[in-house]
């Protein structure tokens, strides 16, 4: 796909259209919008230039990154959109800002504390240098409730509780512990210490905590997706001698994850008062279409569409061309999708429950 520069200039202006039209707290509460904030938690799938400010090599905010987002290289780990923006453009919200690039007043619909190579452990991707862990990001986020909203609302916790209640919660979280972690043995010692089935309920016993810890800030929607199959992404399945197109050992054992996790969203809404955990089960989806990418219309899921190092595991080499087929690829370095596939899944997730389990975010919205 050649890059359209008419068709950059639109989209710069529906993103101005956004920003311009961010509803104060006020309007939140009149309906015009289907939520009133969009809060996003995760790594660098959903990552929108929070690296950009910290002392990492996992970073970003250079091209061919950004080559179709209207603002250009932001952070994003991707050609152009992700999954929580399409999200946000859904809910008719802007796009959350990076808490880390957070200048003057805290908007009122939302923020971004996705961190790219961090994970649900902290000690998760902290080799290539410094990342918020899901800790860390939900620390930031009660300094946000506690500091920040309490001004907007002007200390009616009435109305804050009521807005938090009606925002929705987004985190994508999950495969670093893997990537980063437990499958590099020689440099983190989680593989020595759990077998892969204790590894997962540790995983699962560790975001249970988390979560409910948002519960208790105030979070009532939250859509956790679980984690797509890592054996199948380029930087794993280019570097290890296999039969298909994935390492179907890896695969396993992130399946061992993903089987708790549905369980345990279940326990937590079923437990915790007004609490509505969805799923997105973005594995199944994943996988099928790897094996079979013209059944969402993509012809290659095995390359990267960015020149990287190593021969297609690294992230993108700077300021290189990227492939002119963008948007018929499934990913875009040795690690990320591509603007393409992420909005198929964003758009799956909000009209059906076939991705995002028990109910569609277009229903979650309504509760």
């Amino acid at each position: 796909m050649k890059i359209n520069p008419v068709q950059l200039a639109v989209s710069c202006l529906i993103i101005s259209f956004h920003l311009l039209a961010a509803a104060s707290p006020e309007e939140d509460h009149r309906g015009k919008l289907l939520a009133p904030a969009l809060y996003i938690l995760g790594d660098s799938l959903v990552d929108s230039g929070n690296n950009n400010l910290l002392p990492t090599l996992a970073k970003a905010n250079f091209k061919p990154y950004g080559v179709t987002f209207c603002r250009g290289p932001t952070g994003r780990f991707t050609n152009g959109r992700t999954v929580a923006d399409f999200i946000a453009e859904f809910l008719g919200l802007p796009y959350p800002p990076p808490y880390m690039d957070l200048r003057g007043l805290l908007p009122a619909t939302g923020m971004n504390y996705a961190s790219g190579s961090c994970g649900i452990l902290y000690e998760t991707g902290k080799v290539i240098g410094k990342c918020l862990a899901l800790g860390d990001q939900i620390n930031l986020f009660e300094q946000t409730v506690t500091t920040g909203l309490p001004i907007l609302y002007q200390h009616n916790q009435k109305q804050l509780s009521e807005y938090l209640a009606k925002s929705l919660f987004v985190v994508a979280i999950g495969s670093n512990d893997y990537i980063n972690n437990y499958l590099q043995p020689h440099l983190y010692a989680s593989s020595t210490l759990y077998s892969p089935q204790a590894f997962a309920q540790h995983l699962i016993d560790s975001l249970s905590q988390k979560l409910q810890r948002l519960h208790e800030l105030g979070a009532r929607k939250v859509l956790v997706f679980g984690i797509g199959p890592v054996g199948c992404i380029p930087s794993i399945a280019k570097a290890q001698e296999h039969n298909g197109k994935c390492v179907e050992e890896v695969n396993r054992m992130v399946t061992l994850y993903n089987d708790k996790l549905g369980p345990m969203l279940k326990n937590l809404t079923a437990s915790l008062p007004g609490s509505n955990f969805i799923l997105g089960n973005i594995y199944m989806f994943s996988y099928s279409s790897i094996q079979i990418p013209t059944t969402i219309g993509l012809t290659d899921s095995r390359n990267p569409c960015c020149i990287t190092w190593a021969n297609g595991t690294s992230a993108c080499v700077p300021r290189l061309e990227p492939c002119t087929n963008m948007d018929k690829r499934f990913f875009w370095d040795g690690f990320h999708l591509t603007e393409a596939v992420y909005k198929i899944v964003a758009s799956d997730c909000i009209n059906n429950s076939s991705v995002c389990w028990p109910t569609s975010l277009k229903d979650l919205v309504k509760i």
